[in-house]
């Protein structure tokens, strides 16, 4: 069965937004678990489609991940710069890893990019995310130390930047 990536439905922003939920929570990517602030944002699927496209990955009908791709000038834009879209929020549920669909959702967020004539597409990651960054490595994304930051006022946790010039 082959995995299709295509715009998420409304119908499909429940399961999704838990899909990414538990991929963060299961792998312990939460500063603070479950109280974690940024987890109704990760269930939050209609907020985010309503500034950003979410893409999901479907394999048999059944969505099995997810990301967001933020356009140029995309409000949900953490890091992108002027002429930059970028990726947020990728996540695949832990049954279904290992089959691409994390690589085919990064790399339909790039085709975007290119389609849109940006210049580059650029996300942040968790220095954890050991299987993400395989995948970004892959796609040919490499490290931006220089856009690295601190999402948390007053703690140390630093996302790392990637970058993809286009």
């Amino acid at each position: 069965m082959d995995i299709v990536i295509r715009q998420a439905e409304p119908a499909e922003y429940e399961a999704l937004g838990e899909i990414t939920a538990q991929a963060y929570l299961q792998d312990g990517l939460l500063t603070f678990g479950e109280s974690d602030g940024y987890l109704a944002e990760l269930r939050d699927v209609a907020g985010r489609a309503a500034t950003a496209e979410v893409l999901v990955a479907d394999l048999g009908g059944r969505p099995i991940g997810g990301v967001t791709y933020v356009p140029s000038g995309g409000p949900m834009a953490d890091l992108a710069g002027p002429g930059e879209a970028e990726i947020r929020m990728l996540a695949v549920d832990r049954a279904a890893r290992g089959r691409g669909a994390g690589e085919a959702l990064v790399r339909a967020c790039v085709d975007r990019a290119r389609a849109a004539e940006c210049t580059a597409i650029v996300l942040c990651t968790q220095s954890a995310m050991h299987a993400a960054h395989r995948i970004y490595d892959r796609a040919g994304f490499v490290r931006a130390p220089g856009r690295d930051w601190k999402p948390i006022p007053g703690h140390d946790f630093t996302l790392l930047a990637y970058e993809l010039t286009i």
